[in-house]
């Protein structure tokens, strides 16, 4: 016996007065509890709801193990039926005993999460790179199943963490196998944070990460899956096929899907919803915050999103821009006339309004530019009115000239008073 040695553990089943607990079983629920812990904080790291990865693990888990039961029950059918049967077929049930398929487990699952994330309108791609690393450490832990099941080893080894098999479950006395679960475990934990770390390093997004773990996984699986015998009351009942095991041949297909998958898709972008819309914020699109729906400006480096939306505001802003202004708000020049006819619009021209004069105006009849203004025998208001005496004459006139002193100018030449014209000297001399 070596000095060295894994002990398989005396018993796999505890009973809790007629209710047994099974090892197995824990270990299967622990990984689902730490998968579904891990994915939700991840999910909400991404802009998701709470709560929408373990609404959706529910599905997933009970597809999940009918589909690993079935992979295991077809993979390794000469267990449960045939001349060289072992058990009995109705035992092919016996879910507690051992013997889930993880292809079977993933693809089934795979399909009670497409049909959970279509009703929620999310992303199915969203959802399988987020829940990614979880599966890889709830595969770690469930292995750990195997270990109290004393099943999933490898042939002999003399290594010193070599396993120690009961007769029970094909071991011989003083003779150590591969611990296969153990390698597996500990492969999966390193896959795990790879993952976790090539999603942050690299922002793997639709699928990519999981077609990450995929690969990742069958390329360790191949590899351990050779080292397994797995025999059961010293028969092998693998399935080979050109001399490898079935789920080897398994490994290598999936390991070339996922390979091509990642390549294909080593340029798509695009949104990822996370949040289903129903639920957003009204009328705001839901989407991962990590894709913007916005494409960058080449020139600006701002999103045609906060393009638009500016545009929208500065057309809001013209539009309230009072008259008279530009589109900055700058005050545009008006010609002198509509300035004028603003100021004051029941008035013409200021040089009308005080120059421009009736006739009949007591003001405008001192105006010696008009040749109304003179002394008019028949007016009777005029200037120098005949019936006036000699003495008032000089004061009309000066009165005249005063007044056609204090006139602003005309800007048209009919209406301008010039204090230099002779005329209305010529007609106080007259009028004297």
């Amino acid at each position: 016996m070596p000095l060295a040695s894994i002990p398989s553990p005396s018993q796999g089943v505890w009973y809790l007065g007629i209710i047994p607990i099974r090892a197995y079983a824990l270990c299967i629920v622990l990984g689902v509890i730490v998968a579904v812990w891990l994915s939700e904080r991840r999910w909400r790291a991404r802009g998701g709801q709470q709560g929408t990865i373990i609404d959706i693990a529910v599905p997933a888990v009970i597809f999940g193990l009918i589909g690993g039961r079935l992979y295991h029950v077809i993979t390794d059918w000469q267990t449960y039926f045939g001349s060289r049967a072992i058990k009995e077929p109705y035992q092919a049930l016996f879910i507690w005993e051992g013997g889930l398929g993880i292809w079977g487990a993933v693809a089934l699952g795979a399909v009670g999460v497409w049909w959970s994330v279509r009703k929620r309108g999310l992303s199915m791609s969203a959802v399988a790179d987020t829940v990614a690393p979880g599966i890889a450490f709830a595969q770690a832990i469930g292995r750990w199943g195997n270990w109290f099941n004393q099943e999933l080893y490898g042939s002999p080894t003399t290594l010193p963490w070599g396993l120690e098999i009961d007769a029970d479950h094909g071991g011989e006395p003083g003779v150590l196998y591969h611990p296969t679960f153990l390698y597996e475990s500990l492969w999966d934990v390193a896959l795990g944070f790879v993952l976790i770390f090539a999603g942050r390093r690299f922002a793997l997004h639709h699928g990519r990460l999981f077609a990450l773990y995929v690969a990742g996984y069958t390329l360790g699986r191949f590899w351990i899956e050779g080292l397994r015998i797995d025999p059961v009351g010293g028969v092998d009942h693998a399935v080979t096929f050109f001399s490898l095991r079935i789920n080897q041949w398994t490994s290598i297909v999936l390991f070339i899907g996922a390979l091509v998958y990642f390549w294909a898709t080593r340029n798509k972008t695009g949104e990822e919803i996370v949040v289903p819309p129903s639920d957003g914020e009204p009328g705001a699109e839901a989407v991962d915050p990590e894709h913007s729906s916005g494409q960058a400006d080449p020139d600006t480096g701002e999103s045609t999103e906060t393009s638009e939306v500016s545009e929208a505001s500065g057309a809001s802003e013209i539009a309230k821009e009072p008259p008279g202004t530009d589109g900055d708000g700058v005050e545009v020049e008006k010609p002198e006339a509509e300035e004028q006819r603003a100021d004051d619009p029941k008035a013409t021209d200021s040089d009308d309004r005080e120059a421009a004069t009736d006739s009949g105006d007591s003001q405008a009849a001192t105006d010696p530019g008009d040749p109304q203004d003179a002394a008019d025998p028949g007016d009777p208001q005029g200037a120098a009115d005949p019936g006036d005496s000699a003495e008032e004459a000089p004061k009309a006139a000066e009165k005249a000239r005063d007044s056609a002193e204090e006139a602003p100018e005309a800007t048209e030449e009919g209406d301008r008073t010039d204090p230099s014209d002779p005329e209305p000297v010529t007609k106080e001399k007259n009028s004297r």
